[in-house]
């Protein structure tokens, strides 16, 4: 099958095979923090990424792509004056529980590590807002990518680490059953698990499709 042809059949939401479909899985969850999501242009067309995940799951999220000059990125990211703090582990990081509390936003990047760094420094309205990270280093589920860091996460992996942090550990706890859903889903699509290893079962169809 040609890559247009399973394009075609993926969903034009979770970008899923269409079988596979997580959309109705994914859970509304309206807290008082609120996410800035910057997501380099490449990662936003790859059937793989989780940030748009997480976005699409806690509401008042806005999503802003980097590097694609048809869509600039709007102006201001956050309403002046109101607090806000970068998720990045740069060596001014400092941790999120030490500043951060409930009703902060979280702006993330969310593309490779080099990507996710160059945000930090040239997109515009990032300029001083200051750096956290969390302090104390958590293995990833994420499979679907090789990892270069020990310490790396999954984007939706980070953002549900940071709103357990300032909202509580329900929200993380949705926000990872459906993160696990669609890495089991795309695993076995690739043939790398078997159909009991699905987290949550397979969804009739799947087989047939």
């Amino acid at each position: 099958m040609s890559r247009r042809e399973l394009s075609a059949r993926r969903c034009v939401e979770c970008k899923m095979h269409a079988s596979l479909c997580i959309c109705g899985l994914v859970p509304h969850l309206d807290t008082p923090t609120k996410l800035v999501l910057l997501v380099h242009y490449t990662e936003a067309r790859k059937p793989t990424n989780t940030g748009l995940l997480a976005a699409r799951a806690l509401a008042g999220s806005r999503v802003e792509i980097v590097g694609d000059r048809d869509r600039p990125i709007r102006q201001p990211l956050v309403p002046p004056g109101a607090p806000v703090v970068l998720l990045y582990p740069s060596s001014d990081a400092v941790p999120l529980a030490s500043i951060a509390a409930s009703g902060v936003t979280v702006i993330v990047p969310d593309g490779s590590w080099r990507q996710a760094q160059k945000m930090g420094r040239r997109v515009p309205g990032v300029e001083g807002i200051p750096h956290v990270t969390f302090d104390d280093p958590r293995a990833s589920e994420y499979q679907l990518r090789a990892e270069p860091r020990p310490d790396g996460l999954a984007t939706l992996e980070a953002i549900a680490r940071a709103w357990r942090i300032l909202e509580g550990e329900a929200v993380e706890a949705a926000l990872l059953g459906v993160f696990r859903v669609m890495v089991s889903r795309t695993l076995w699509l690739r043939g790398a698990i078997g159909d009991k290893d699905v987290v949550g079962g397979l969804p009739p169809g799947a087989h047939r499709d």
